[in-house]
C-alpha cells in the first residue's frame, strides 16, 4: 500500500509503498477513508529529532476515519465493513488516568497515537489500531468526512464541556476565535449547551460571515466585522 511517511526529522515526507499490516490479537485493520492534515503535522515536519529515540520511518496522519478491513483475533464488537473513527490518543489502558478513561493523559505513552511519537498513522490505504478500544462507530456519518472530529473537534468539545456547568438558561459563551475549531465550539455550544447567547470574537470578518452564513437565526454577522452573537 501507499503510505505518507517522515523517512528523516526536518526533511520532507515520502510517499513510500510499505506493506499492508497483519492485525494481532485484539488489534483491527481499517481501511481509510479519509485522514486530516493537522497544524501539528507541519510541526512534526519541523521538528528536530526528539530526546527519545523514535522509529523512523513512521506513517503520519493522527485524524482517522474509515471502515473495518480485518478485525484481530479477540475482537468482538465490530464487522468488516463498518464505519468507524479513530480515537487519536493511544494510551495504554492501565495506568491510573488510562484507567478513569483518560487515556489523553496516559503516564506511560504520553497519549501519542498512530501518526505521532513513531506510530504508524492514517495517511495511508490502511491504518492499524492496536486495541478496539480506540474505535467508535460512525453509525450514520460518512468516514470521509469524519475524520477531523477525532482532534479539532475532541479539542473543541473537551473545552466546551469543562464549562457546561456554567452554561445554563440566561448565561452567554464568548468564543474567542473563529476558526476551524472556534467554529466547530460554537456549533458543540448549541448542542449541548444551555446557554441563550454565544458570541465569536474574531479579526477575520470572512471567518464570522461565513458562521452568520451557516447558523441562521442563532448567529448574525458583525456591523463593523469585529463579532458575531446570537440572540
Amino acid at each position: 500500500m501507499r503510505a505518507f511517511q517522515l523517512v528523516e526529522w526536518q526533511e520532507p515526507p515520502e510517499l513510500r509503498e510499505v506493506p499492508v499490516p497483519e492485525p494481532g490479537p485484539g488489534q483491527v485493520l481499517v481501511k481509510i477513508g479519509s485522514a486530516g492534515a493537522c497544524h501539528s503535522d507541519l510541526h512534526i515536519m519541523q521538528a528536530p529529532a526528539p530526546p527519545v529515540a523514535t522509529r523512523l520511518p513512521f506513517t503520519l496522519g493522527h485524524e482517522n476515519a474509515g471502515w473495518v478491513e480485518t478485525p484481530g483475533p479477540g475482537v468482538t464488537g465490530f464487522a468488516p465493513g463498518d464505519p468507524v473513527i479513530v480515537y487519536g490518543p493511544w494510551g495504554c489502558g492501565l495506568c491510573p488516568n488510562c484507567r478513569e478513561g483518560r487515556e489523553n493523559y496516559c503516564e506511560k505513552t504520553a497519549g501519542m497515537g498512530g501518526g505521532l511519537g513513531g506510530h504508524d498513522g492514517g495517511m495511508a490505504e490502511y491504518l492499524l489500531v492496536p486495541a478496539s478500544r480506540f474505535l467508535i462507530p460512525l453509525e450514520t456519518l460518512d468516514p470521509r468526512e469524519a475524520a477531523p472530529l477525532s482532534d479539532a473537534g475532541l479539542t473543541s468539545y473537551h473545552a466546551v464541556k469543562r464549562s457546561l456547568h456554567l452554561l445554563g438558561p440566561g448565561s452567554t459563551a464568548v468564543v474567542i476565535g473563529a476558526g476551524a475549531l472556534g467554529q466547530m465550539a460554537i456549533q458543540i455550544l448549541r448542542a449541548l449547551s444551555a446557554a441563550t447567547t454565544v458570541i465569536a470574537v474574531d479579526t477575520a470578518a470572512d471567518k464570522l460571515e461565513l458562521l452568520a452564513d451557516q447558523a441562521g437565526d442563532r448567529v448574525r454577522g458583525p456591523a463593523a466585522g469585529a463579532g458575531a452573537a446570537h440572540p
